[in-house]
């Protein structure tokens, strides 16, 4: 069982959440189509820590992000995320 520390819930079972993908750069508003879809469908999935997106769907319903080793799923941070200014 992989647990996820939610930062609003504590740690709780993996099957709760739902994974939304790798945290990355959105493109600017001038993008070609082929640029958009490599931004929506291509993953990097690089070995060692990566910044993901997770949803919380069966405890608080928000999204946050967790800094997790994709080899060992060992969980450095889990935080929710704050735009800046």
């Amino acid at each position: 069982m992989i647990l996820l520390p939610c930062p609003n819930c504590g740690p709780r079972n993996a099957s709760e959440f739902r994974y939304g993908g790798e945290v990355r750069q959105r493109p600017q508003e001038d993008v070609t189509p082929a640029e958009w879809a490599d931004y929506v469908y291509m993953r990097d999935n690089q070995l060692g820590v990566q910044r993901e997106w997770w949803y919380h769907r069966q405890g608080c319903r928000r999204w946050f992000i967790v800094e997790r080793h994709t080899k060992t799923h060992t969980v450095q941070a889990s935080y929710v995320w704050l735009p800046e200014s």
